[in-house]
C-alpha cells in the first residue's frame, strides 16, 4: 500500500505524489505511472501497487492536485483544463528526477489522457527509457511521433471512439518513420478496457494480455 509524497519539480516547487516506492526492491527499475483523465483515484492507486508488487518503484503525480472528477463531462473539462506542456516538462520531469536517484532505469506509463501524456513524455522527459501508452494518443500538434527514439509498448481499442482505429493507424505510421523500437497492439474491445472499475467496459480477457505484455515489455527494456 502507497502513500502519498511531495516531489520537486524542475522549476522548484512540488506536486503531490502517490508513491509505491516501498513495495519495491531498492534499485529496482521506476515507472512514473500517469492517471486517467478521472484524476488521482483509488483505481489508479491500485494500479500503482500492482506495478510495484510486480518489481517497479512506482510514482503517479497528482496532476489535478486533488481533484477528482465525478462524471466524464467533469472529466472532460478538467483534462481541457490541464497544461500538457507544463504537466510533462515539470510534474512528470519532477516524478523521473525522483525515481532516479534510486533507479538506474525509468519508464513511463499511462491510460487514456495518461497514455497521451506518456508519448509526449517519451519526446520530451529527461531520463525516460521507455514508454507503455494505453490508448492515449497525444496532438501532433506538441507531439510529432516520427522524433520518438525510446521503445514502446502501445495497447489499443478496436471500438474505440476517441482513439479510432484510422488514428491508430496515423500513430503506426508514424512510429515506422521514427527511431523507436516499438510493439503495437490491437484488442477487440472498448476504450479504458484495462479499468475494472468501469464494468460497462472492462474486459477481464484483454486487460489481463496487455498487462503481459506490459510487463514482459518493461522486463525486456528496463533489466535485460
Amino acid at each position: 500500500m502507497g502513500q502519498m509524497i511531495e516531489i520537486r519539480r524542475p522549476d522548484g516547487s512540488t506536486c503531490p505524489a502517490y508513491s509505491s516506492l516501498d513495495d519495491a526492491p531498492v534499485g529496482a527499475p521506476g515507472l512514473v505511472l500517469i492517471q486517467e483523465w478521472w484524476g488521482l483515484n483509488e483505481q489508479i492507486k491500485k494500479t500503482a501497487d500492482r506495478f510495484a508488487k510486480a518489481g517497479y518503484r512506482v510514482l503517479v503525480p497528482d496532476l489535478y492536485r486533488g481533484k477528482l472528477a465525478s462524471d466524464a463531462d467533469e472529466a472532460s473539462h478538467m483534462m481541457g483544463a490541464l497544461n500538457f506542456i507544463d504537466a510533462a516538462g515539470q510534474d512528470i520531469q519532477g516524478s523521473v528526477d525522483h525515481l532516479r536517484a534510486g533507479s538506474m532505469r525509468c519508464a513511463v506509463g499511462g491510460f487514456c489522457m495518461g497514455g497521451a501524456l506518456t508519448l509526449l513524455s517519451a519526446l520530451r522527459v529527461k531520463g525516460v527509457d521507455a514508454g507503455a501508452c494505453f490508448y492515449g494518443i497525444p496532438p501532433k500538434a506538441v507531439a510529432n511521433l516520427r522524433e520518438m527514439k525510446v521503445p514502446l509498448v502501445l495497447h489499443f481499442a478496436s471500438k474505440d471512439d476517441w482513439c479510432t482505429p484510422a488514428l491508430v493507424d496515423t500513430v503506426e505510421g508514424d512510429l515506422r518513420e521514427s527511431a523507436s523500437r516499438f510493439e503495437l497492439y490491437r484488442y477487440d474491445a472498448d476504450h479504458a478496457f484495462m479499468n475494472e472499475a468501469r464494468p460497462e467496459v472492462y474486459d477481464a480477457k484483454c486487460a489481463l494480455l496487455a498487462w503481459d505484455r506490459t510487463l514482459r515489455f518493461l522486463e525486456r527494456t528496463l533489466t535485460g
